[in-house]
């Protein structure tokens, strides 16, 4: 199975959680890059993409570069990926076909 990774979602997801990780309110936040609240929240709920100026001056607002910006859980995300395949090994088959029942209804879109 292929795994699927929606960059432009990730991409907006980073962006809030650096938003609230600087305590910056939306409209503070707005300000800094010089855009309006309602496109803050528009790039926050993934409904606008921003375009590479605006992610040159999201990145330069923070201090960091675009690939850090789509980069930035990828050791958070490896090290969950290796707790679940630690305690996973220990399932039984039983065990296993159920995780991977809850899996599939928690995934579905």
């Amino acid at each position: 199975m292929l795994l699927y990774m929606n960059y432009q979602k990730l991409i907006t997801s980073n962006i809030k959680e650096l938003r609230y990780k600087n305590g910056l309110t939306q409209e503070q936040f707005a300000e800094r890059i010089g855009i309006t609240v309602n496109g803050v929240s528009n790039i926050e709920r993934n409904r606008y993409q921003p375009t590479a100026k605006m992610i040159d001056k999201i990145c330069k607002s923070f201090n960091i570069t675009p690939a850090q910006l789509l980069t930035m859980n990828s050791e958070a995300n490896e090290d969950l990926i290796a707790n679940i395949n630690t305690l996973l090994s220990n399932c039984s088959k039983k065990q296993l076909k159920q995780i991977y029942d809850m899996i599939l209804i928690i995934t579905r879109k």
